[in-house]
């Protein structure tokens, strides 16, 4: 056998050994983002976040916190809903001049109360209460 002989026996040995690796990693992943896994919208909610400095101090901010969305619309009203898209799982961010919610990844859109307005999201985002005493907004299931 000759050295050429040996690499060229040698490459497609690896190949075969490689081929279906490779095969099943992409074939997983295509599945996987069919699946649509998600994070599951958290439940029994109950917290209180401080509006006096942050992203809430103001009209049209918005923080992402126990795995929740927290809005302050353009009009000083909160708003919560699940942070997790429910096409594949990215955080949704909030758009104070649309006053709604937007996935980066695919762009599925949600209305202000989370129902979706654009897919590919088909399930709506989970919507929390607020209520604001002073400079404590209570964020609750």
């Amino acid at each position: 056998m000759t050295r050429k002989e040996f690499f060229a026996s040698v490459g497609f040995g690896a190949a075969a050994v490689l081929i279906p690796a490779c095969i099943g990693g992409l074939a997983s992943s295509c599945s996987s983002e069919d699946n649509g896994h998600t994070t599951p919208a958290p439940t029994n909610v109950d917290f209180t976040l401080d509006i006096t400095t942050g992203a809430l101090a103001t009209n049209g901010g918005y923080l992402t916190t126990n795995g929740i969305v927290v809005a302050r619309t353009n009009s000083g009203e909160f708003l919560a809903v699940s942070a997790s898209c429910t096409h594949q799982g990215t955080n949704v961010k909030y758009v104070a001049n649309e006053n709604d919610f937007y996935c980066p990844n695919h762009g599925a859109k949600f209305s202000s109360n989370g129902t979706v307005t654009q897919g590919p999201a088909s399930s709506n985002l989970k919507s929390y209460n607020t209520a604001l005493t002073g400079s404590s907004l209570r964020v609750y299931s």
